[in-house]
């Protein structure tokens, strides 16, 4: 089998149509047809169940196009590998942000590529550090922005620490909390809270610090990986944000005593043992600059 068949198939997959992908690729069907023929010779089974004019991946073919999948984008690293990105250069970025980092570099990534490198397609992801994980073993992703926090070691992964940030409380100017100058546990539990999916080690910080009371399952009111609603939910109510304090600029600290003093560690993740991306230097170098 070539390089070339195997792209021949990764498309036929995606369009789900002879006559599609054979105009895609630029070639006859009949042409099409017997390289998909020859490569399911060579493999031994059936990579498409063929029903009349439509056809679908067998069981096995779905296994086959994931491993080529890999395969494909293994040799198109390879070809980049060993020199910087430059201004001519075209691709895609199919990057996963979690929430705190989504709010604080989503914009940056879309500017700084569009200004620097705009033969790029830049996909941006956002969601949850475990789902957006699962799409990076799946190959939707090609690397992962989160906090690292949430994650738990394992060898198909590489992370690389960026940033470590302050997590803090926060409220809106004219909030009840928002001029003192010192606010207890008691005080701040009266008002509903809000947080992105905090991990283990935060609720154990939390629960040390304050009390059982002080359990995400009992004190965060409201949830959710998309940061920005929140952010406004805190300036407009009387909810308390718990989050990363850069991302919230025109909410201030809640003087909290004991303070929480935590911080998240922001890395970016991408599968080990693989040629690593073109784009790589480039975005480690703008989340140096961005989280800081």
């Amino acid at each position: 089998m070539t390089l070339v068949q195997l792209r021949q198939f990764i498309a036929l997959a995606k369009v789900g149509s002879f006559v599609k992908a054979a105009d895609v690729l630029c070639m006859t069907q009949p042409a099409l047809s017997r390289s998909i023929k020859s490569l399911e010779e060579e493999l031994g089974r059936l990579l498409f169940d063929r029903v009349g004019k439509k056809i679908e991946l067998t069981a096995f073919g779905q296994e086959v196009l994931t491993r080529s999948q890999v395969l494909v984008e293994e040799v198109e690293q390879l070809k980049h590998s060993g020199r910087s990105l430059g201004p001519e250069d075209a691709g895609r970025i199919r990057l996963g942000l979690s929430s705190g980092p989504g709010a604080m570099l989503s914009t940056p990534v879309m500017m700084h590529f569009a200004k620097h490198f705009p033969r790029f397609h830049v996909d941006l992801v956002r969601g949850n550090t475990i789902g957006l994980v699962q799409l990076l073993r799946e190959r939707q992703l090609d690397a992962v922005v989160a906090d690292i926090r949430l994650l738990r070691p394992a060898p198909d992964l590489r992370v690389v620490l960026t940033a470590e940030m302050d997590g803090v409380f926060m409220c809106r100017r004219d909030h009840p909390l928002g001029n003192m100058p010192r606010v207890s546990f008691a005080q701040l539990a009266r008002y509903p809270v809000a947080s992105s999916p905090l991990s283990d080690e935060l609720a154990r910080i939390l629960v040390e610090r304050y009390g059982e009371k002080a359990h995400p399952s009992v004190l965060v009111r409201f949830s959710s990986d998309e940061l920005s609603h929140m952010i406004e939910l805190a300036e407009k109510t009387d909810a308390v944000l718990l989050a990363i304090r850069a991302c919230a600029p025109d909410l201030v600290k809640v003087q909290l005593h004991p303070p929480l003093k935590t911080k998240a560690r922001f890395g970016l993740v991408t599968i080990a043992n693989k040629a690593e991306a073109i784009f790589v230097p480039e975005l480690q170098k703008l989340m140096s600059e961005v989280l800081q």
